[in-house]
């Protein structure tokens, strides 16, 4: 199982980079967790568009999922030129069902619901959820396949029940928003500091921050999580590689 970084900005995308988004791949199976501004186009330096398998949403804000539309478009020209056989799948929470019926477009995207406490096979990869503390409908992804465990915190706030769905990830890759000293001040996001004390907790293997903001230093995103986290940790950037394969 590799994971590839394909954007990690919250919020909105720096020049030429992409707020979240990434690559999974494993036994041939290529899927997309999360689909954010400036996705699509990072995804086609890793993969041609007609290879991707699935999406698979953590919620509904813009930053997540701003290049869907985009990629329904491109799904479907891809199989009107015979390049796509079948339809993308579109694995989304259905607790907001607005924005889940969105995620179907006529023969070319098919939308799949996922919920607090599912657990599934996708690709082969079996997939489970747990809501996160957020503003809006989210869920944490942990995926688990015969190479390891990689967890993805989404967006979030502490929570116990969040904790549990880490636990002794070979991979956690968890938000960081907010440096230390904005604790409280942002709703439904991790402080640097929470990341590396989820890692800690959680007996995770590695850490990944991102989810970054668009200001301050992000070595003191690092420093703060390593105060609680003694194990590897790095910032998430475009185009890291993680082979759950070479641990």
């Amino acid at each position: 199982m590799k994971l590839t970084i394909l954007g990690y900005w919250g919020a909105y995308p720096s020049a030429a980079a992409a707020t979240s988004g990434y690559l999974l791949e494993s036994a041939g199976a290529k899927i997309l967790l999360d689909c954010g501004s400036g996705v699509l186009a990072q995804l086609q330096h890793h993969i041609a568009l007609e290879e991707l398998d699935a999406l698979v949403l953590s919620h509904y804000h813009a930053d997540h999922l701003a290049d869907v539309f985009c990629l329904q478009y491109a799904t479907m020209i891809l199989m009107q030129l015979g390049k796509r056989k079948k339809p993308l799948r579109i694995y989304a929470p259905q607790a907001v069902r607005e924005c889940y019926r969105r995620m179907e477009y006529g023969a070319y995207c098919e939308a799949r619901p996922i919920a607090d406490g599912l657990s599934l096979e996708i690709a082969g990869l079996r997939f489970s959820f747990v809501r996160t503390r957020h503003p809006v409908p989210c869920l944490a992804m942990r995926i688990a396949s015969a190479s390891g465990v990689l967890v993805y915190t989404a967006d979030t706030a502490w929570d116990q029940r969040l904790l549990a769905h880490c636990k002794r990830a070979d991979l956690l890759v968890a938000e960081a928003s907010l440096y230390d000293e904005q604790y409280g001040q942002v709703e439904g996001h991790l402080t640097a500091g929470e990341a590396g004390k989820l890692a800690a907790l959680a007996d995770a293997q590695k850490l990944v921050l991102t989810h970054l903001p668009h200001y301050g230093d992000h070595q003191r995103l690092l420093q703060q999580a390593a105060c609680h986290y003694q194990g590897t940790s790095e910032l998430a950037r475009t185009g890291a590689v993680y082979d759950l394969a070479q641990r």
